[in-house]
């Protein structure tokens, strides 16, 4: 197995949503019964590139030549969605509230439950929006992503409560064994058959989707 990284391509669509594995049943006199079952995962349900030149269609080729082999995988991260909106475009950085160079790698400090942890090793302040993603790391081939249900500030120590959905996995992820990434915050995806890179002068757009995996 291999670990690719993420393809630096020119996105003009890129559709990556939380999937709930739900089953509902509408019963008599107006009830309605849901329940969630196995594990909810993320899933890149569209991704086309603009107008490729001939050195992007090299470097694309090459990535979907990797990433369709059997067991390989590629980090990714929502186009969209690379940090915290407050933050723009410009990658994190800044100084630590405890000294040193804040570059968006910060610390788990506590799991309180599978929807709330507590996020150290940040700048005084930081701003963590409703909406914006977290990843969780264990290693580079186990991680958790999860999006921030709530606005939450680092105090003026740079530590954040931070509530959060997907749940995470506290029997695999703790604050003794992983770290929090906040700078392009990512999970492991494996392409889906059917991608496709057209080289007809009129149609260079590469288009894929993708499906979260775990390991």
């Amino acid at each position: 197995m291999a670990v690719l990284p993420f393809p630096d391509l020119p996105f003009v669509e890129f559709d990556m949503r939380q999937v709930n594995t739900r089953v509902g049943n509408t019963m008599l006199d107006r009830a309605t019964e849901t329940a969630d079952f196995g594990t909810p995962y993320w899933r890149l349900y569209s991704a086309r590139t603009g107008y490729l030149t001939d050195e992007q269609i090299d470097d694309v080729d090459a990535f979907f030549t990797q990433a369709s082999k059997g067991g390989n995988v590629f980090v990714c991260h929502d186009y969209y969605r690379p940090r915290p909106r407050a933050y723009g475009s410009s990658p994190l950085s800044g100084t630590k509230a405890g000294g040193g160079a804040f570059d968006g790698s910060a610390v788990l400090q506590d799991v309180t439950s599978s929807t709330e942890i507590v996020v150290s090793g940040l700048p005084a302040g930081f701003a963590f929006n409703r909406g914006c993603l977290i990843e969780v790391n264990k290693s580079a081939s186990v991680r958790s992503l999860h999006r921030v249900t709530a606005d939450a500030t680092a105090n003026g120590s740079g530590v954040a409560t931070v509530f959060i959905d997907l749940p995470l996995n506290t029997s695999v992820f703790t604050s003794a064994n992983s770290t929090i990434q906040l700078e392009k915050p990512s999970c492991l995806m494996m392409v889906d058959p059917g991608w496709s890179v057209p080289k007809a002068w009129s149609a260079r757009e590469a288009s894929f989707t993708a499906t979260e995996v775990f390991f």
